[in-house]
């Protein structure tokens, strides 16, 4: 192989990107999910559930400044990122995930994070 081309990326690696077009990125999106969509509360997020129509997951991460310093909701954010990108596989299709953070969240690991999201998120009785 030559030196300066990059090795292909198998479709496994692909799909623990964490794309563009799965985000919610408009405001428009962010209300939409919050005022139709199905609430679960957690210790320290509320999650909203939507189906999209889009055949794609999407997600949309919301931290307040109440919650904690600018360095501690960024770790929020990319721990929820991170959550996202290595479960993609086992969270349903065609929704929109929407995780608010509450005041206690920024001290979690994402060994947390992955607890306790993933007792809404993997669980068949709160996917329809």
């Amino acid at each position: 192989m030559p030196m300066n081309s990059r090795p292909h990326r198998d479709h496994e690696e692909k799909s623990q990107s964490f794309s563009k077009n799965e985000r919610l990125l408009n405001r428009s999106d962010f209300v939409n999910v919050n005022r139709s969509g199905k609430r679960y509360q957690t210790e320290h997020f509320a999650v909203i559930l939507k189906e999209n129509g889009l055949g794609i997951r999407r997600l949309g991460v919301t931290v307040t400044k109440k919650t904690a310093n600018a360095v501690r909701r960024n770790r929020i954010k990319r721990l929820i990122r991170e959550f996202f990108r290595l479960n993609k596989p086992l969270l349903p299709e065609g929704h929109d995930f929407l995780i608010i953070a509450r005041k206690d969240a920024s001290g979690l690991k994402l060994k947390n994070v992955t607890e306790e999201l993933g007792g809404i998120l993997f669980n068949e009785k709160y996917r329809k």
